[in-house]
């Protein structure tokens, strides 16, 4: 039997933060303890009355096929309350139930880009924007961010640089993942009035909407003239704590939802059955659960960066939105004569069991950048583990001077 493999598939990448995983879990098993800032999980319980829901569901028979686009249920529940948060009108027609948030990229990309099409992502991102742009044909075109006083801004130079003819889509993090980064008004306002220019789809991935500590988040979706050329990326993994629920939404024009449908049906049928009456309780119950998530990820948030800022050779902003710390590690990188983002990482990990991500987990860094990051996730650790992850991490440079490169 021949044993190539189809030659597209040198295109596709993957979520760099599960090796990180493998090589924390193979530590653990030598015996060590292992401090889990690396993977965006969470390891609090999802709220008990959206697992309730779930079960009658479950016992109820909700366990066979059900349409393509969702239940209606989902659809309308989704369709009231994203429309009301963001203050636009919405009905089921503008929603097709997905199974996660991540699927929603996959589709945006093959309902809207053709081979050789540009597409405008973040860089640093999530990875799974590059691996289906370049695997369904189109040019990847990375912006990269500029570092201000109380976090990230988009570098506008090098976007409107990238742009072409050719450009034909934009993918758009508000409450970035991994750099927590937050659009003021006036950066929304720029790349809604760039994607009206060009003629540019518009991907806003908010999957960390309603991962805010103060304050009412925002959507370019709301500003004028975006509405018909935005889909939203919806899940339900961060705010209700469901990452393994596999659970999230498509919401744009009823066309474009309709290719989307169809596209769903080409790839799962369906989302699960049983676990969409899970979603309805999410949004329509009690929001008590929510809530708390939310208080424990502020304790952790607010402890970690503490912790991080007495640090001599981190410089820390503390972001408002997501469950993610990005230090710039420059001074400690070169003190401890790190060869590369990823001796320092293991190196790391061996003398302290602290996991964490690089920049490098969320796209090769660009010709202009001299800084180096990491990327602390706090939403699978305890506040003890922070505690005492921290002191650990604290000692170990207090003394790394007299490290010698490995």
């Amino acid at each position: 039997m021949k044993t190539d493999f189809a030659s597209r598939l040198t295109k596709l990448g993957t979520e760099t933060a599960f090796a990180v995983s493998q090589d924390a879990a193979e530590f653990a098993a030598e015996g060590n303890k292992v401090y889990p800032f690396h993977l965006g999980d969470i390891n609090i319980p999802t709220p008990g009355n959206i697992m309730e829901a779930a079960n009658r569901a479950l016992q109820d028979g909700k366990t066979g096929y059900n349409p393509s686009v969702g239940i209606p249920q989902l659809r309308d529940a989704l369709a009231e309350i994203i429309g009301f948060e963001r203050g636009i009108s919405l009905t089921r027609e503008n929603v097709v139930v997905q199974p996660g948030g991540k699927p929603v990229i996959s589709k945006f990309i093959q309902a809207l880009m053709n081979p050789g099409d540009g597409v405008l992502y973040p860089n640093p991102g999530y990875p799974i924007y590059e691996s289906q742009i370049k695997f369904h044909g189109g040019i990847p075109l990375p912006y990269g961010y500029l570092p201000k006083p109380n976090g990230f801004s988009i570098d506008r130079d090098r976007v409107e640089e990238m742009i072409d003819s050719n450009t034909r889509l934009l993918v758009y993090n508000n409450y970035q993942n991994p750099m927590g980064g937050e659009s003021d008004q006036d950066e929304m306002d720029w790349i809604a009035d760039l994607a009206l220019r060009h003629d540019l789809w518009v991907l806003s991935d908010e999957a960390y909407f309603n991962v805010q500590y103060s304050g009412k988040p925002k959507s370019i979706v709301s500003l004028p003239g975006m509405q018909e050329r935005t889909v939203i990326l919806y899940t339900f993994s961060k705010t209700y704590a469901m990452t393994g629920w596999r659970l999230g939404a498509a919401i744009g024009s009823a066309d474009l939802m309709k290719i989307f449908a169809k596209l769903s049906v080409n790839d799962e049928s369906c989302t699960n059955h049983f676990i969409q009456y899970g979603g309805v309780e999410a949004l329509t119950g009690n929001q008590d659960g929510s809530q708390n998530i939310l208080a424990e990820l502020k304790k952790r948030r607010d402890l970690l960066s503490t912790k991080l800022n007495e640090i001599d050779g981190i410089s820390l902003f503390t972001p408002n939105s997501t469950f993610y710390l990005f230090p710039d590690i420059t001074e400690l990188y070169h003190q401890i004569g790190a060869q590369s983002y990823e001796d320092f990482r293991c190196r790391v990990l061996r003398e302290t069991g602290v996991s964490f991500c690089t920049r490098e987990h969320f796209g090769t860094p660009l010709p202009n950048e001299d800084r180096k990051y990491i990327r602390f996730a706090y939403s699978g650790i305890t506040i003890p583990e922070i505690e005492e992850s921290m002191n650990k991490l604290l000692d170990y440079f207090k003394t790394s001077n007299s490290f010698s490169p490995a």
